[in-house]
């Protein structure tokens, strides 16, 4: 009776995970995980069906949750390299490097020959920014399997991101022969060609992904972008439109109609799609920096400070948008904040000028004078001889006192930049500061102001004594 029993438990788990199977098949996710939850509780020592359960925690984005699963069939099952290879790509996922690298290590350990550990640690690599370990691994995947689709296509993001674009653009091109169904792979060429300012040849691309998956949003919006920066605004007005009949409430098309709005000065309609995309996508970066130039163009301090803090909050990573903010942040006296943002900046790009000599301009506000002339000199020996950064040394110079300094700073940019109004006026007003200093220098040394200073000296004495007689 009891054998029965657990008979019909075991029966009853296969039938569940074969459903799950058809489910998954469907791509009915969900339910495919509800079914496979049920048969693990049945039966939680199959390691096959926590795997599956991993594969469709990943299919539904849920990373974390599919390591879970993934270690628990590795658990009942540690030699399985397809376990292994899943798990290290999530851990790739999730940012934890190391233990996707040690996975895949294990993996090579275990298996030499399989192909996939080495196609998914180019990803890793790339991700750590070490490009020629990518490489290797890329060249290790080609002596076992030279026509994998994958390894060009995650070699081709590794040449992507150092701008290596043709390069990029021949591996990609190489995963649509071997893989024309592969998903986005015209996006990424398209994406591409735009990087490389072939702009015909990008669109063809987005119109070619545009066919194969015309429901694909994260695709729709960027060729809405590129036609945007294209000046094609109906076209790109009808793109984000089409994104909200998709998807009614997806903030980025809101925020991009908004940019649309703004473009045209109609702030009013601006507000409020920035508004609608705030208010649907509260982690979206964007609609409150937005704001706050609105707010800053009617003075409203109060809000620029409100949509400025909010955006800030965000963390913020674009470089541009940073610059910008700072610059706000700046103009309301907010200046730690400012000075975070360009701080973020040149965390990222130690040659962004500009970000240093924000720096400088935010140090030179707190009166902290010698850090803000380092900020400014290291930001000329980035761009030499530009004429804003000699322009603040100079003043920066003259405010503190130093004369001499900021005439020979003002010579040098008039010398390099003849025809500059700014600097040919800062030239005569620091001469002439100079003059009126080297004219009282020489005053204090003739005999007639030494005399007239001891006269006033004893003056001041003996009315002091007559005070402390009286």
């Amino acid at each position: 009776m009891f054998d029965a029993m657990d008979n019909g438990s075991w029966d009853q788990a296969e039938q569940k995970a074969y459903e799950a199977y058809e489910l998954y098949e469907e791509g009915r996710m969900h339910m495919a995980l509800l079914q496979l939850h049920e048969a693990i509780e049945l039966n939680p020592s199959n390691s096959a069906w926590h795997f599956n359960a991993g594969l469709t925690l990943d299919a539904l984005e849920r990373y974390e949750d599919a390591i879970d699963s993934y270690e628990k069939a590795l658990a009942l099952n540690s030699d399985d390299p397809e376990i292994l290879n899943s798990l290290a790509v999530d851990y790739t996922r999730t940012g934890r490097y190391d233990l996707a690298l040690e996975t895949f290590e294990t993996i090579q350990q275990l298996q030499p020959d399989f192909e996939p550990g080495y196609c998914n640690r180019i990803i890793a690599y790339t991700e750590m920014d070490e490009h020629d370990k990518a490489e290797e691994m890329f060249y290790m995947a080609q002596q076992i399997n030279p026509d994998c689709p994958i390894c060009f296509y995650n070699i081709g993001n590794s040449l992507f991101t150092r701008q290596q674009y043709d390069k990029a653009i021949w591996c990609w091109e190489r995963t649509a022969i071997l893989e024309p169904t592969h998903p986005q792979i015209n996006y990424r060429i398209a994406q591409a060609h735009w990087a490389n300012g072939n702009l015909q040849l990008a669109r063809l691309h987005f119109l070619q992904e545009l066919r194969n998956n015309p429901g694909d949003i994260d695709v729709i919006l960027d060729f809405g972008i590129f036609l945007l920066k294209r000046d094609q605004k109906g076209a790109a007005k009808e793109k984000f439109n089409r994104i909200l009949e998709l998807e009614p409430g997806f903030g980025p098309a809101l925020f991009y109609l908004g940019e649309m709005a703004f473009s045209e000065n109609d702030y009013a309609k601006a507000m409020e799609l920035y508004h609608q995309a705030e208010r649907t996508d509260p982690k979206l970066p964007g609609p409150r920096f937005r704001l706050a130039r609105i707010a800053l163009l009617t003075g409203d301090k109060d809000k620029v400070r409100k949509y400025l803090r909010q955006e800030y909050a965000l963390d913020v990573d674009d470089g541009d948008v940073l610059m910008s903010m700072g610059l706000m942040f700046l103009d309301i006296d907010e200046i730690d904040f400012a000075t975070d943002c360009f701080l973020r900046i040149v965390d990222e790009d130690r040659e962004n000028a500009d970000a240093f000599c924000c720096l400088g301009s935010t140090l030179a506000k707190r009166n902290e004078f010698d850090g803000a002339l380092q900020f400014f000199q290291h930001a000329l020996s980035i761009k030499e001889n530009d004429p804003d950064i000699l322009v603040n040394i100079a003043q920066l110079y003259q405010s503190t006192g130093l004369i001499t300094s900021a005439a020979k700073t003002i010579d040098s940019a008039a010398l390099a930049h003849p025809q500059n109004a700014e600097i040919a006026r800062l030239a005569k007003q620091i001469r002439r500061a100079k003059l009126k200093t080297s004219i009282s220098r020489r005053i204090r040394r003739t005999a007639l102001y030494q005399n007239l200073t001891a006269a006033i000296a004893t003056y001041k004495y003996r009315i002091r004594r007559f005070f402390r007689k009286y």
